[in-house]
């Protein structure tokens, strides 16, 4: 649980190229046109394209819309663009069944594909609740035919808020019920022996997002067939280093344990601006961990052993699947608190060295007082750097010069031998 291992995946094909396995973790963006209007769409698609985008999106509300994706993938494709492209479904069943000609992967919500009621309120008996899902069933089945006999994938994505009434009244709006509506779905695809499959768990809380992942995929690694690929993303991120910042936490997250196949950088801008957003969060992976190994991705021979053996491996030191804080003591700290119920204290690394006392001091002060300049960094604790002897002098001169603002310096170094002297002239200040 301490090192990186990427979880193996079925792979899942996606036109002209796949995801899972050892294949590299994509990157997708979505158009924000109107999928009816032909050229703006195509225009998009294109720049995406140039921006290196792997698989692109397109909101498929009705089936009108449904019936243009013939003409945008007919265009794309005469002009040497080959992009996979995925319809995304809501509502109308209709529309999907139109849609799954014209695409190399269709996108549904079980919370609402299938599902008529809204907000009803209803308390379902435990035969309501299967008589529904009976009619989903029926309901559904058409569509995993189809995609079967197309060769179309198909990703189950649940959105957080969006979940159908006869789920919320047995799990609540929660991460628990956004992953049982996915797994619904999901055994009505095995069942028909239709396994072309990835998930999502959307949310535009990072928290509720991670901690859906993290409850999918313990359940469906041990209760479907095959470990199936995710596609991760935060729900209407925002703009700007917001939007950036938030998808990247939640994102970068999940990566690091090891999940995720492909992913979007949700922003409200110029769906261009994300791709290379999404290059950046993925480049760590995709550059440094296609690799086979213990230390990388689970070997093909190992999958079902190790599927076995989690059964009974060693519990986290924390329950991934809520959130709770870390039990600590509180201390005192540059003239404030941290740890315990204090909130989480925020430091930066300055830029500017210590060679240079007098440019470092000045961006220490804007970082302890943003206020003084519009767009600055607030810190409450600002981070140094000292690796030779001749630094402790300008450390010295530096702390002389901020006064009372230097307590809320740290420094560190790489040289032990310099330790006993840092820590003496910070206890100074």
């Amino acid at each position: 649980m301490y090192h990186y291992r990427r979880r193996f995946t079925r792979e899942v094909p996606f036109g002209p190229i796949a995801l899972g396995g050892y294949l590299p973790i994509r990157v997708e963006s979505m158009t924000n046109t109107h999928t009816f209007d032909t050229a703006a769409s195509v225009e998009q698609c294109r720049r995406l394209h140039e921006a290196g985008c792997e698989i692109i999106r397109l909101t498929v509300p009705t089936e009108r819309d449904a019936e243009n994706l013939k003409q945008i993938r007919d265009q794309l494709r005469r002009d040497g663009i080959d992009t996979p492209l995925v319809a995304d479904i809501h509502f109308s069943a209709r529309a999907a069944m139109k849609a799954v000609e014209y695409v190399e992967n269709i996108r549904i919500n079980p919370g609402n594909y299938a599902n008529r009621q809204k907000f009803s309120n209803n308390e379902y008996t435990e035969e309501a609740y299967r008589e529904e899902l009976d009619l989903v069933r029926k309901e559904f089945l058409p569509l995993v035919s189809r995609a079967k006999e197309l060769g179309v994938s198909m990703r189950i994505g649940t959105n957080h808020g969006s979940l159908s009434d006869r789920i919320v009244s047995r799990y609540g709006n929660s991460p628990e019920g956004m992953v049982e509506a996915a797994i619904e779905f999901a055994r009505i695809c095995e069942e028909y022996g239709y396994y072309d499959l990835l998930f999502s768990m959307k949310s535009s809380n990072v928290r509720v997002m991670i901690q859906a992942y993290r409850l999918l995929v313990r359940r469906a690694d041990t209760e479907l067939r095959y470990p199936y690929p995710l596609h991760l993303g935060v729900t209407e991120a925002g703009d700007g280093n917001e939007g950036r910042v938030k998808s990247a936490m939640g994102i970068g997250a999940l990566l690091e344990d090891g999940l995720g196949d492909t992913i979007r950088v949700s922003l409200t801008e110029d769906p261009v601006n994300e791709v290379p957003v999404g290059f950046a969060i993925v480049k760590k992976y995709n550059d440094y961990h296609l690799i086979r190994g213990d230390n990388a991705h689970l070997p093909v021979k190992h999958v079902v052993e190790s599927r076995q053996a989690s059964q009974s491996s060693l519990s986290a030191p924390f329950d991934p699947f809520s959130y709770s804080r870390r039990v600590s003591r509180t201390i005192a700290l540059a003239g404030m608190t941290a740890g315990g119920n204090e909130m989480p204290r925020v430091e930066t690394e300055a830029h500017a060295p210590i060679s240079d006392p007098d440019a470092l001091f000045q961006e220490i002060i804007e970082r302890l007082a943003p206020e003084k300049i519009p767009d600055g960094i607030r810190s409450e604790l600002v981070g140094i750097r000292i690796e030779s002897p001749q630094e402790l002098a300008s450390l010295e001169y530096l702390l002389e010069k901020l006064g009372d603002a230097g307590r809320s310096v740290t420094a560190a170094t790489s040289d032990s031998s310099l330790l006993a002297g840092i820590s003496r002239k910070v206890a100074k200040a």
